[in-house]
């Protein structure tokens, strides 16, 4: 059918309906204007300030970004979860006075970029005092296992010794003799417990691809915890999205906290006890990938389990733009200053600084100084009226996780600047300008839950990234910088 019969009968049916007429334009009618491109739908977000560094690793991660010409932000998460999974449980903070409401610094935190913006080779750099640990650990252990295997023999040629003489006592007579075999039954034992323990366990400071229940093993085995660290969260999430994968997912819900302990119990691998089930997490992932993870964080789901919203850490920074070749070595001073902190920390024995213990076996703690605490008292006041402030549920779940992301970084920060006893006021300002700085913001009106997607305004994570964070709405802080004395000289609630 040609054009014009085509139209002609759509008249005639527009008539029969009474509705408008197909009209033709002229060939003189006013061309489409040329289109207009689309608004960027990632306005800028705040720049990361080295300042909110602990000192002793503020210029090495400035040194790193620059010769990478990547954001700073990468490395600097790199960093913060590294030490944070140094810690683990070896010492926590009591962020009220009077009160038993603990929290340990493990961490979760992740990079947001598209390919090629450099963030694993970042992450590995951060990382890479963690990872000298790990090979010296190893090391330690090789040697460990051959001295074990010389000990081994000894064991065994010991035992033989001894079930000799107890064949002898058994055979004589009298109670000199029946109590000969008493002794040397026990010796027997002693010796057999010896061989059961086997060779000292390596020191495990990270993993990268591990079940949950090998995960389970390496964290009886290492009671302060563990990284996981995944060069693409992607697949990390993937595997856990899995059918028959549910109990690896809410293991690490509970390993997020740090605090607890978990039982696995499985048929053929009998019953392993963790005491101590502490994780921290450290990866990269895309924007594209993350989406669907967002979406199904915000629905009713099983993404909506507040997997997510534990990744505190997660920022996803503006492109640097400009490039630069930038050829020289490493700043060693500040690379050795880093190394340093990361060595003290792992030989840190609580009690040493300060930290108190209720009872043995028990997370030592330390508590903030009277004027931390006055601070932390009021930065959690506002955060506790923000969280109930009729926000998507996904979104309240976030903000909510605060509580723990605030002090664990008042508590490393104070620890990485090699301060003793209580966690100083400085150290919490600088925690209070780090959650101002990674602290979403909801969109202004508020739709579904379900209905917030990884888009313009981005109102969920990640955070630094296209979520403007209230500290941005102060004209005068244009970076994380003055965050700090933003916090400081706002308005005090009534």
């Amino acid at each position: 059918m040609k054009v014009e019969t085509a139209i002609a009968e759509i008249d005639r049916r527009a008539t029969l309906l009474d509705l408008p007429k197909v009209v033709k334009s002229p060939e003189s009618a006013q061309p489409w204007p040329d289109p207009e491109p689309l608004p960027d739908a990632r306005p800028p977000v705040m720049a990361f300030d080295p300042k909110l560094l602990p000192v002793s690793l503020r210029e090495w991660i400035v040194d790193i970004a620059e010769r990478m010409q990547c954001p700073p932000d990468f490395p600097a998460i790199g960093a913060m979860i590294g030490l944070a999974s140094l810690l683990g449980r070896k010492i926590g903070i009591r962020p009220k006075c009077r009160d038993d409401w603990l929290e340990v610094p493990n961490l979760w935190g992740a990079v947001i970029g598209r390919p090629g913006m450099l963030k694993t080779p970042a992450l590995a750099d951060a990382i890479h005092p963690l990872k000298r640990l790990a090979a010296l650990a190893r090391e330690a252990h090789e040697h460990d296992a051959k001295a074990w295997e010389a000990e081994k023999i000894k064991i065994e040629l010991s035992a033989k010794a001894i079930k000799a003489d107890a064949t002898r006592a058994a055979k004589a007579k009298g109670q000199d003799s029946r109590d000969r075999l008493d002794h040397l039954i026990h010796e027997l034992h002693q010796l057999q417990n010896e061989e059961d323990a086997g060779p000292p366990p390596e020191r495990r400071y990270l993993t990268n691809d591990t079940t949950v229940e090998k995960l389970g093993e390496l964290l009886a085995a290492n009671p302060n915890g563990l990284l996981v660290f995944r060069d693409e969260l992607t697949g990390w999430l993937r595997q856990l999205d899995k059918d028959g994968q549910e109990g690896a997912r809410s293991f690490y819900l509970e390993a997020w906290g740090g605090k607890g302990s978990y039982v696995f119990d499985r048929i053929g691998r009998g019953t392993l006890h963790i005491d101590s089930a502490c994780v921290s997490i450290l990866g990269g992932i895309q924007p594209g990938p993350l989406i669907d993870y967002v979406s199904a964080a915000n629905g009713q789901g099983r993404g909506a389990d507040g997997l997510l919203q534990r990744f505190q850490l997660i920022v996803w920074p503006d492109d640097p733009g400009t490039w630069r070749n930038v050829d020289r070595w490493p700043e060693q001073e500040a690379r050795n200053r880093a190394f340093g902190v990361f060595d003290y920390l792992d030989n840190l024995v609580p009690v040493s600084i300060g930290a108190q213990q209720d009872d043995p076996g028990e997370i030592p703690y330390l508590h903030f100084n009277p004027a931390a605490q006055a601070f932390f008292d009021e930065w959690r006041a506002d955060l506790e009226h923000r969280i109930r402030d009729d926000l998507p549920e996904a979104f309240e779940s976030h903000l909510a996780k605060y509580r723990k992301l605030c002090p664990a970084l008042a508590l490393l920060i104070h620890l990485a600047e090699g301060n003793n006893g209580s966690v100083t006021e400085s150290a919490m300002i600088k925690a209070a300008a780090w959650c101002e700085y990674l602290k979403p913001t909801p969109p202004e009106s508020t739709p579904p839950p379900c209905s917030l997607t990884l888009s313009p305004r981005m109102p969920w994570p990640p955070k630094s990234k296209r979520a403007h964070c209230q500290i941005r709405s102060n004209p005068k802080t244009p970076t994380a910088s003055t965050g700090a004395d933003w916090i400081r000289d706002r308005p005090r609630r009534p």
